[in-house]
């Protein structure tokens, strides 16, 4: 008997916010959908989950161990990764296609890195970033 038990009336179901990214992974299985649509709806997911999303921190805040637990997360561990931090990776066809993801964000919550001042770099070193590169003359930034 496993010595695992979670309340799932307590967990967090990610799949409740990720509909319309459900949607459009299913329709990309056998229609052309914009790479470019999906990471907006992925980060729409993030934004109403935690309030902020992977451009809000810097892959390297996280230390080698974070990097290669990541790294080495199958669809199982990533269930009671999610699962020990409050929150439900499945909706009704399965693990949602976006795990991965969300174990970054959930690994940074955890971490502590979904800060103001954390996010305010991130956003700070992506617009020199855009701005270092040639033809850029301005960013503009939705806030």
């Amino acid at each position: 008997m496993s010595n695992i038990a979670f309340d799932n009336t307590a967990l967090t179901r990610i799949a409740d916010f990720a509909r319309t990214l459900s949607r459009l992974h299913t329709a990309a299985r056998t229609r052309l959908v914009d790479d470019d649509h999906i990471d907006r709806e992925f980060n729409a997911v993030c934004m109403s989950v935690w309030g902020y999303t992977t451009d809000d921190f810097s892959d390297d805040l996280f230390s080698l161990k974070d990097h290669e637990f990541l790294d080495s997360l199958d669809e199982a561990r990533a269930r009671i990764f999610a699962a020990e931090h409050g929150y439900d990776l499945i909706d009704d066809t399965g693990i949602l296609t976006d795990w991965w993801g969300y174990c970054w964000m959930i690994l940074a919550e955890h971490r502590g890195l979904l800060t103001p001042e954390i996010k305010a770099r991130a956003r700070m070193e992506m617009e020199e970033k855009y701005l270092a590169a040639p033809n850029v003359i301005g960013v503009i930034v939705g806030r």
